[in-house]
């Protein structure tokens, strides 16, 4: 079956009761995990960025901004309590190796690597010693960039699979461009799934499970309107609830690729062939 994640990222909006919402909403529906991102905003961004203006809820700064998302040990420990209280996984991608340290305080199952941070190979090298099966997105990158990060985590014999994606926030379906899939699997021989950031309900998603994509990752939120810049590419909780509905019943249209008779065939054969 294609492992479903729903990605809350920074969508809970620095609030952990939204957070402790979105985990049950991907609960509900029978996602197999959620995934958070966790970064040290003071080493991830330099000091011209973090100063620029920027309004939002926390002040009037890129740095008020970036801090008022970011989660700490605290509502780590809370999301990490929640999850295992109703029985769903969880994991988050880390943004520079601080972070990683951090995570390693749980028991987490998977890691992630960020489109962003697929020529950090550094940071590859901490994700990939752990052994983890690791999801590695492929947005806005070379080939040469993705052979490169899988080269890292064959050297530390790591599980991972790669993930399909465009790193614009929506993405035009017309850059989809999912046939890519077929061929990130045949050049590099594992797994490839779909990280999704189209904002017209879930077409691509589907079309990918239908091409073999392995995994899925697709943002939630409880409101779109909500502030962020990841809530335009999210799924409402209706549209949540219809996309996991659908993938399996894809799963169940595309069988298992074995050719048999099945016995609702039997009394048509008889009829028919004597």
């Amino acid at each position: 079956m294609v492992f479903i994640i729903a990605e809350i990222g920074i969508n809970h909006n620095g609030d952990i009761e939204i957070a402790k919402k979105l985990i049950e909403l991907a609960k509900k529906n029978d996602c197999d995990a959620v995934k958070f991102q966790k970064r040290t905003v003071e080493k991830v961004y330099s000091d011209e960025i973090l100063n620029s203006p920027r309004q939002s809820p926390w002040g009037n700064t890129t740095r008020d901004q970036k801090l008022g998302l970011e989660f700490g040990k605290e509502e780590y420990d809370e999301i990490s309590k929640h999850c295992k209280l109703l029985g769903i996984d969880w994991f988050a991608s880390s943004w520079d190796i601080d972070s990683k340290l951090f995570l390693r305080k749980y028991e987490l199952k998977f890691n992630k690597i960020a489109s962003a941070m697929l020529t950090n190979f550094e940071l590859l090298q901490t994700v990939a010693e752990e052994r983890k099966h690791t999801f590695i997105s492929t947005g806005m990158s070379t080939m040469e960039e993705i052979g490169d990060a899988v080269d890292v985590f064959r050297k530390y014999n790591c599980p991972f699979e790669l993930m399909h994606t465009n790193s614009s926030y929506p993405m035009k379906l017309e850059e989809a461009n999912l046939l890519c899939m077929h061929m990130l699997k045949n050049k590099f021989n594992c797994n490839v799934g779909y990280s999704g950031h189209e904002v017209s309900a879930y077409r691509a998603s589907l079309i990918a499970v239908s091409l073999g994509a392995t995994s899925l990752e697709r943002h939630i939120t409880l409101d779109r309107t909500m502030y962020g810049s990841d809530q335009a590419a999210s799924l409402e909780p209706a549209g949540l609830a219809r996309m996991v509905r659908d993938v399996r019943s894809v799963e169940k249209i595309l069988g298992d690729g074995e050719k048999k008779i099945w016995d609702s065939e039997i009394p048509v054969k008889k009829k028919l062939r004597g």
